[in-house]
């Protein structure tokens, strides 16, 4: 799938999206998750070179920007490209300095669950910018605008869903909302994350609140399970 380019006319407020995206997300994951995707806005903001599409940066003069050794360098590097939101085009080898590109959809599947926090107006632009080739405009319009339907009590998670909205409708919004169910046949819910990050972030931070409102909705004995979409 062809990555789109942020260049020409517009491309300024396209970019500011990237990094609001990269920044909500980067507040709202907190611990060394945090500390990476501010590390690599650092890199965006001063070093990006959009009208080429590429990041070419010795290790040295990242170390001097983010205030910590070569070493660390290196170990965050390869953390950004395990996690696929770099992309490495030229390694760094005979004296030549590495070529990164980033990946964009890769940075909007990873900050998706976050863009309900910046608004409305921000999530509909993201949506239609990244959604996969072939996603119609009526899919887009639902995301961001269609009123919620109401929920369907007979089924155990819309009534564990309603709790937690109830308790926390923006934390819900952002985390609960996009999980979808697979299945919710007794003793045992089970639900898909939108993104691994997601997926890591609710199990880090969310987990024991599901399962308490799990147990104060459908009693005791009732299992959760997440996975993330493939």
């Amino acid at each position: 799938m062809q990555q789109p380019r942020l260049t020409g006319p517009g491309a300024g407020s396209d970019r500011y999206d990237v990094l609001t995206a990269l920044s909500v997300a980067a507040l709202g994951a907190g611990g060394h998750q945090q500390v990476l995707l501010l590390r690599l806005m650092a890199l965006i903001t001063a070093r990006y070179n959009w009208a080429q599409d590429e990041l070419s940066l010795g290790q040295k003069d990242m170390a001097l920007m983010w205030s910590v050794d070569e070493r660390t360098v290196k170990r965050e590097i390869r953390r950004l490209l395990d996690a696929h939101l770099l992309i490495l085009l030229r390694p760094g080898v005979k004296g030549r300095v590495a070529v990164y590109r980033l990946n964009l959809r890769k940075i909007a599947e990873l900050t998706e669950a976050w863009w309900p926090r910046v608004g409305p107006d921000f999530e509909a632009r993201m949506a239609g910018r990244y959604a996969p080739e072939g996603a119609s405009e009526e899919r887009v319009v639902r995301l961001d605008f269609t009123p919620r339907d109401q929920p369907d009590l007979s089924s155990p998670w819309q009534r564990v869903l309603t709790r937690l909205r109830e308790a926390d409708p923006a934390r819900a919004g952002a985390w609960f909302d996009p999980l979808v169910v697979l299945s919710e046949t007794a003793p045992e819910i089970s639900l898909q994350a939108p993104s691994r990050f997601a997926l890591r972030y609710i199990e880090t931070h969310l987990l024991s609140q599901m399962k308490i409102a799990m147990r104060q909705e459908l009693g005791p004995g009732w299992r959760l399970t997440l996975t993330v979409r493939q």
